[in-house]
């Protein structure tokens, strides 16, 4: 199974006046996984493959850029929102003892949803992302502040940028060591290039970013008693390794695993390892540790 096909059939859920779309593929105990922004499912397809024969792995684009269904303008799309999108598909779905699994942007969604809708959470895995003062990290801020002081037309204006193959590219090359192929390239970027409402969704969640929503999640991390995986690639100029550190630290059952040979895109960089790290998490531990 290559490709899409990996991560299951295209599947919708309504959540009141919105859809979410989602694949789901396996069976067993339940993985759900976050995707950042501009990016979608598609992200995870090649970490579902190594783990779908065990587990349930359940796959849903959130509206972050590159979803193909725009939200209702009455949609909360700040990221407690978005957290609260992720809550409420857990309960459509009535998905119990979630893994969790989050990277870039998804991995503070993951702490908002642990901390503010933990009931259905078992266990949680962060892959580089978003964490602490570093929401967005200092580099990136212009597509934090851009949409503040400009609003919608800073958005087209990137989304003009990112019809370019090259644009494309480059952006994935600061997060990424693998070269995508194009149909990953297409979707990623196809949508917020082409739907108005796609990049309206876009705006609204960029213009709500704030390291007030990490750091107060991290303030509830001692709260949090069930087991978390870290896997941090080493290679990140963005998320640096002192974050999965402060993590470690912060909630009381985890695990750090740091990987050489990847940047921010963790899922893209060492999928295999990413995956064999997420099953021998999920199965029972004989104990707590921090490796490379």
């Amino acid at each position: 199974m290559t490709g899409l096909r990996a991560i299951g059939e295209e599947r919708e859920v309504r959540l009141g006046r919105d859809v979410i779309r989602y694949r789901e593929v396996g069976s067993g105990p339940t993985l759900v996984f976050v995707h950042g922004l501009l990016t979608n499912g598609v992200l995870w397809k090649d970490v579902v493959p190594g783990l779908s024969g065990r587990f349930r792995c359940v796959v849903p684009d959130l509206p972050l850029g590159g979803h193909a269904v725009p939200m209702s303008p009455e949609t909360d799309l700040s990221p407690r929102g978005v957290a609260r999108l992720v809550a409420d598909f857990m309960e459509a779905l009535d998905l119990r003892d979630v893994t969790l699994v989050g990277n870039d942007t998804g991995g503070a969604i993951c702490q908002l949803v642990i901390t503010e809708h933990p009931g259905r959470i078992g266990r949680l895995v962060l892959t580089n992302c978003d964490a602490y003062e570093a929401f967005l990290p200092w580099q990136l801020g212009i597509f934090q502040h851009g949409p503040r002081l400009l609003g919608a037309p800073f958005v087209g204006a990137l989304a003009w940028v990112l019809r370019a193959r090259p644009a494309q590219r480059l952006l994935l090359k600061l997060v990424a060591k693998r070269r995508m192929d194009e149909d990953t390239l297409d979707a990623y970027f196809a949508n917020v290039t082409g739907n108005p409402g796609v990049r309206r969704d876009l705006t609204r969640f960029l213009q709500k970013i704030s390291r007030r929503y990490t750091l107060e999640a991290a303030r509830r991390f001692p709260g949090f008693q069930n087991p978390v995986l870290i896997v941090w690639g080493e290679d990140d100029p963005f998320f640096l390794s002192r974050y999965a550190w402060r993590l470690e630290r912060d909630f009381p059952d985890a695990t750090l695993r740091f990987l050489s040979g990847s940047r921010a895109f963790v899922p893209v960089d060492r999928p295999e390892t990413l995956a064999e790290h997420v099953a021998d998490f999920v199965r029972p531990r004989s104990g707590t540790g921090t490796a490379r």
